[in-house]
């Protein structure tokens, strides 16, 4: 078997060693890109909405509310049995449960949607006087885990029903030690 001189062995070590670092350049590039199209930066737009229709919920913005509500609009809360339907009936009922809140907001912990219904996990944050909740005198602060759902009409951007299911008997348990 004949000799092999040293300079084309070290050109072919080179060249293969050249084809292994562009493999694996091309693999760290190929995978570091890949959360860049995966996120694509934004969320579904149905969750977009959502979140600025519950952030106008709690940021007790009524003008903004108008705009996502109209007279066929729902809003249920199904652990309480009380619903209002219409933009009037739920933004006074919105107008009455706000009355003298100190800090009102909604800590989503997940979310996901299918097509326009759109499904928010998360606490409720309540910080406010406690005459609804039996406790005149007294400014209460309470964190209330619950489900809020969204049916959503994308094309007028509308709310077609509000439904919550919260966790009363946390609340029950959080005021009795206030």
């Amino acid at each position: 078997m004949a000799s092999v001189p040293a300079s084309i062995r070290f050109k072919e070590k080179l060249k293969e060693l050249i084809m292994m670092i562009s493999r694996y350049l091309y693999l760290i590039l190929a995978f570091v890109g890949l959360p860049a199209v995966a996120n694509n930066g934004e969320m579904p737009l149905e969750q977009q909405l959502a979140v600025k229709y519950i952030q106008a919920v709690t940021d007790h913005d009524y003008k903004v509310l108008s705009a996502f509500y109209d007279r066929d609009s729902i809003f249920k809360d199904r652990t309480a049995s009380k619903s209002y339907t219409g933009r009037r009936h739920i933004i006074s009922f919105l107008r009455r449960a706000h009355q003298g809140v100190l800090e009102y907001g909604f800590n989503i912990e997940h979310m996901f949607n299918s097509g326009s219904l759109v499904v928010m996990i998360g606490s409720y944050h309540y910080k406010g006087p406690g005459d609804q909740f039996g406790k005149p005198g007294k400014i209460i602060d309470l964190a209330i885990p619950g489900v809020t759902t969204v049916k959503l009409d994308m094309d007028n951007r509308r709310i077609e029903e509000h439904e919550d299911l919260m966790d009363y008997q946390t609340m029950a348990d959080q005021l009795a030690v206030q």
